[in-house]
């Protein structure tokens, strides 16, 4: 494989716009042509459609995704205004994430043909590389630019490449052929003794700023400083001879070195050795990316969480310490006591990572970088530390659900990259989650350290929440209170009488409740949140017809629910409902013609709500109603005081919010009737309730 094929992630910074554009556009091509290369190791149509494993799509879903990635983010930013193939850009836009181990997908999909999803690529490469030559551009590009969100459509299909591969690895061997461009490493030997290297005490920075010139997913940025006390390392990745002690000696039989959760997927799973190992009568075999070869012993294994904690488990019976995985610190410590440094364009790297090398893990003695071998590259690396967001945090708007899911103590970080891992992935920086029973190109070093303290959950939008609003919409009805979203449903049919229905907009959706009791009676119904993660379960609910989620009972416990469209009296009514990710003060201006705007909770939480009561007629039909629902709850984390409309003094007069309202939507909209309070219930646990009261006003348009 020629190096020079593979660019580096560029800097953002710069005088010479030309330039960059060019740089861009190499970085673009460069990474596209390599997805589609990864895709010719696929032997025929049929490769594409096989589930490699039931938890995951079948490759055609990925091969379509981070075009569909493109367009949907672009869109958002503004960069294009118009899709390639709306049903594709629906089709391909969300189903990544690889569901729980024990769950059950039932959903089916009519996939469109290869040939298809090929045209459609080679469209999205046009439409970009025409962007990238004529759309406005302006440095540096941040996080305020359009332009980042290119570069994260380009970061994004870098990631694939990655997870791609690792499916094709899992696809039926038959279904695969060896391509000239993915050769793997050729040269194996015994593998090494590993030995313990101590690793001195010191400090840890870790955070990006957000005037980096390189591009960094959300959670690579704020603060966290630590001080980490001195430890002993393995000086080698674990190879695959050092963990086969470990398989001998009945390491997957012992339920002594697996915790609870390792156990139950441990027998769920009916594992008994590392996932990529194939025995042949009396030898072992190692499954590659497209071929399978004896087994190089040399090599690091390559094992999910669990496993590789189960080992680390029975080194320490072994050995009488304390034997674990590394924490995110002590990796960092690793990193900066090594020789490692970025990667430069100019060289290659010295670690097997970025595909400058082969298409394969190579030995774990290979590659020296100081005291330790493959403090970066190579496979990725298990660590102790459950993802979390460090301090000054905040979510891009563009893509809220990237790291924001993985923040609920179920996905851990690994570091330090692989021999595909490109782009972001490849730099020091790079903090990816991912759930412990994950198959990655992921191995790990062990440590001989101090036992970890108990790590606090992040306060951040977790599955609690998600689950918490889940009941909310489609749960039980507590204290005899009404569901909120079907009521407002319903008062709002009832406001609109025998006017038309043909559209509904339902801005801040959530979770989708009211959307769908609105297409009960619309002919079509558009749901927008901010949050791609809400939305997320009413796409779920339309594809699925049907949601899982816990709710806590007290502490640990927790009740499990099922629900159905089926049962809510909604199953006839998806294919009248979209969900879309949006912002309602800054709505695209295709959002119009509608007989019905409904706005619940909303205007309390956006951060200039006369912003969208100024414009919101010009998106509804004459005769047209306006529901807006609120408890006025002002906070000044969601809207500036200056930018309240009301709960404020004003020239010594209290104006409340419906004085605000009235004041704003009095020019298109008269008030249909006094406000109406409606209460709600959200269900915290068992024993705790929030109990609320929502202004409800409906407006007629003028």
């Amino acid at each position: 494989m020629s190096s020079a094929q593979y660019i580096r992630t560029p800097e953002l910074t710069g005088n010479n716009v030309e330039a960059k554009r060019k740089e861009i556009s190499a970085y673009f091509n460069a990474t596209f042509d390599r997805y589609e290369s990864l895709f010719a190791t696929l032997l025929d149509d049929r490769a594409y459609y096989q589930k490699p494993i039931p938890l995951r799509h079948p490759l055609i879903f990925y091969y379509g995704h981070t075009a569909t990635f493109f367009i949907n983010k672009l869109i958002l930013s503004g960069l294009i205004e118009q899709r390639v193939n709306p049903q594709f850009e629906s089709m391909f836009a969300i189903g990544v994430d690889e569901m729980s181990w024990d769950d059950l997908n039932e959903t089916h999909y009519d996939w469109p043909a290869v040939a298809e999803v090929k045209a459609y690529r080679q469209q999205l490469k046009h439409t970009i590389n025409e962007l990238i030559e004529t759309a406005p551009l302006t440095l540096p590009i941040d996080w305020e630019n359009p332009w980042w969100t290119l570069i994260m459509g380009i970061e994004h299909e870098q990631i694939h490449i990655e997870t791609s591969s690792v499916l094709i690895r899992q696809q039926a061997l038959e279904l695969v052929q060896t391509h000239a461009d993915w050769q793997p490493w050729n040269k194996t030997d015994a593998a090494p003794r590993n030995t313990m290297v101590t690793i001195t005490a010191g400090q840890v920075n870790l955070g990006k700023s957000y005037d980096d010139a390189i591009y960094g997913w959300d959670n690579e940025y704020g603060n966290h400083q630590a001080d980490v006390a001195e430890f002993q390392a393995s000086q080698f990745l674990v190879s695959n001879q050092e963990f086969l002690v470990f398989v001998d000696d009945g390491g997957y039989q012992n339920d002594s070195y697996w915790a609870e959760e390792s156990l139950q997927w441990r027998q769920f799973s009916q594992a008994h050795c590392p996932d990529f190992w194939l025995k042949k009568e009396q030898d072992w075999q190692l499954r590659l990316m497209t071929e399978v070869i004896d087994m190089p012993w040399n090599w690091p294994v390559e094992v999910n969480y669990h496993e590789a904690k189960a080992f680390c488990n029975w080194k320490a019976v072994q050995i009488g310490k304390t034997v674990r995985l590394p924490t995110e610190d002590e990796w960092t410590r690793l990193y900066d006591s090594s020789t490692c440094k970025e990667l430069s364009s100019e060289q290659l790297a010295d670690a097997n990572i970025h595909l400058d090398y082969a298409a394969s893990p190579c030995p774990v003695n290979q590659f020296k970088q100081g005291d330790l071998y493959d403090v970066v590259g190579n496979v990725w690396q298990w660590t102790e530390t459950a993802a979390y967001p460090f301090d000054s945090f905040k979510v891009h708007p563009f893509y809220d659900d990237f790291t924001m899911p993985t923040y609920d103590g179920q996905h851990n970080l690994f570091k330090g990259g692989s021999w595909i891992s490109s782009g972001n992935e490849s730099r020091k920086d790079a903090r990816y989650g991912f759930r412990k029973h994950f198959f990655q190109h992921v191995g790990f070093r062990y440590v001989i350290a101090d036992v970890l303290e108990v790590q606090p959950e992040s306060n951040y939008e977790t599955d609690k929440m998600l689950s918490e609003y889940a009941e909310f919409h489609y749960g039980n009805r507590y204290f005899d209170v009404a569901n909120f979203p079907q009521t407002l449903a319903k008062l709002a049919i009832t406001a609109l009488g025998d006017k038309p229905a043909v559209k509904a907009l339902d801005l801040g959706c959530a979770v989708g409740r009211a959307s769908f009791e609105l297409a009960k009676h619309f002919d079509h119904v558009t749901g927008i949140d901010f949050s791609a993660r809400l939305i997320n379960i009413g796409v779920q609910l339309a594809e699925q017809g049907v949601i899982r989620y816990s709710i806590t009972d007290e502490g640990e416990l927790r009740h499990y629910k099922e629900r159905r469209l089926a049962d809510l009296g909604l199953a006839g009514v998806s294919d009248n409902v979209e969900f879309l990710q949006g912002d309602a003060c800054n709505l695209k201006p295709r959002f119009t013609g509608y007989d019905l705007i409904l706005a619940a909770n909303l205007i309390d939480r956006l951060y200039d709500p006369a912003l969208f009561l100024s414009t919101i007629h010009q998106r509804i039909n004459y005769g047209g109603i306006l529901l807006i629902a609120s408890p006025y709850t002002w906070l000044e984390e969601h809207t500036k005081k200056q930018d309240w409309l009301g709960g404020i003094k004003k020239d010594g007069e209290n104006v409340t919010t419906l004085d605000g309202l009235k004041a704003i939507l009095l020019e298109n909209f008269d008030l249909m009737k006094a406000p109406q309070q409606v209460p709600f219930v959200i269900r915290e646990t068992s024993r705790k309730f929030q109990h609320t009261l929502s202004d409800v006003t409906l407006w007629v348009k003028k």
